[in-house]
């Protein structure tokens, strides 16, 4: 696989960091989760289905367990023999913790050279909020997202998915792996970091780029498109459907399907700046001619122009959705002990070496011992260390 032979020591918990060392770990890496005595937290969170939270299978599948108390001696002696044999250390503590414990960055290269260390913040390794502590909610407000979230009625919004922790995960997966690619070339190690609000700053490009071109503040649009009219949720006779034409040819595509060709003589509809700054006009006249006919009728009339067009579908609709079973997002997992879990496909696919579940998410240490012993500990050792 893409990072066979790889080994990822895991320290983190929650979200961002598992959701990296997950990604490394669909794609071949060895992953060794590290776990306090009492566990990940999210091991007690969301729906439990015998004696397994499927939010925290759904994070940690394809790694190690190791149970370690690394506010002992002993706990930290044996942490530092893994990262002694390990190529990549990844950390979501605030700032300053990995430090506290003895594992700074000279530590770890003392211990490992060539080592990649990866962290996931907050607001990142240096700053004047470098100190704060920082969740989803707090990224998503202060990274300028939800100021363009929602509606000028409804206020900002937050997205329901915790999307700074997942991107700033993907941001570390990706600066892990181009890591080890630099060091595969130099044999030098690394130092990566992500966090939760530059992650999200970043995605925030589409909307900013003109906010830095201008100074003007993006007003929040809900479903409407910033930049793009008509473009949104449109009411058929039986419910909503999404239609995206993003450029003057896929809205004139529109207008043919939709039967409103007289509009292309309007001169509020001309260009799209018109049509934006007119969009409660051209979104009414959508309106109108899309509610002659069903769902069915518009998404096969739509995609059939060209007009890229869909429904809003909930959960059910989706993992039932024949595209998303072709692409193989719903994955039945055989957990021992705990039944058969239900989770999320790889969205990364590879053709020669594709990504696979080679474990299920472990039960808490459930590889201390084998993990241990491949580090070099004996018998004795191990024995006390789990007293």
């Amino acid at each position: 696989m893409q990072l066979s032979g790889i080994r990822v020591i895991d320290l983190t918990r929650i979200l961002s960091g598992p959701f990296c060392t997950m990604l490394l770990a669909d794609m071949g890496a060895d992953v060794v989760k590290i776990e306090a005595p009492d566990g990940d937290p999210v091991r007690a969170q969301g729906e439990i289905v015998a004696g397994m939270s499927w939010y925290f299978a759904a994070f940690n599948r394809n790694k190690r367990s190791v149970r370690l108390d690394l506010k002992s001696e002993a706990g930290m002696a044996a942490l530092r023999r893994l990262i002694a044999g390990a190529d990549v250390v990844v950390d979501n503590f605030r700032p300053g913790v990995m430090e506290r414990m003895g594992l700074g960055w000279d530590a770890l290269r003392a211990l490992a050279p060539g080592i990649v260390h990866t962290s996931v913040t907050g607001f990142g390794a240096s700053g004047p909020y470098v100190d704060r502590p920082a969740f989803d909610f707090i990224a998503q407000a202060m990274s300028g997202f939800m100021s363009m979230n929602g509606t000028p009625a409804t206020g900002p919004l937050r997205s329901t998915l915790p999307i700074s922790d997942l991107i700033a995960g993907c941001y570390a997966a990706l600066g892990t792996a181009a890591a080890l690619v630099r060091r595969a070339r130099t044999g030098q190690g690394e130092r990566v970091g992500a966090s939760l609000v530059d992650g999200l700053i970043s995605f925030g490009a589409f909307a900013s780029a003109d906010f830095l071109a201008s100074g003007k503040l993006p007003v929040p649009t809900g479903n409407d498109h910033l930049l793009v009219a008509p473009y949104g949720l449109f009411t058929a006779s039986d419910g909503e459907i999404a239609v995206a034409p993003s450029n003057d040819a896929v809205y004139h595509k529109l207008l043919q399907a939709l039967e409103l060709t007289h509009l292309r003589e309007d001169p509020r509809f001309a260009t799209n700046a018109l049509r934006v700054q007119h969009r409660a006009a051209i979104n009414a006249h959508v309106n109108v001619a899309v509610s002659r006919h069903d769902k069915a009728h518009w998404i096969a009339t739509l995609n059939a122009a060209g007009v890229p067009c869909g429904t809003v579908m909930n959960l059910a609709e989706v993992y039932s959705d024949p595209q998303v079973l072709s692409q193989q997002m719903v994955l039945e997992v055989a957990h021992p002990g705990h039944g058969t879990v239900r989770m999320n496909g790889f969205p990364v696919k590879f053709s020669e070496a594709p990504c696979a579940v080679r474990l299920p998410a472990p039960d808490p240490g459930a590889h201390t011992a084998e993990v241990l012993r491949e580090a070099g500990l004996s018998e004795v050792e191990i024995a006390s260390l789990s007293a």
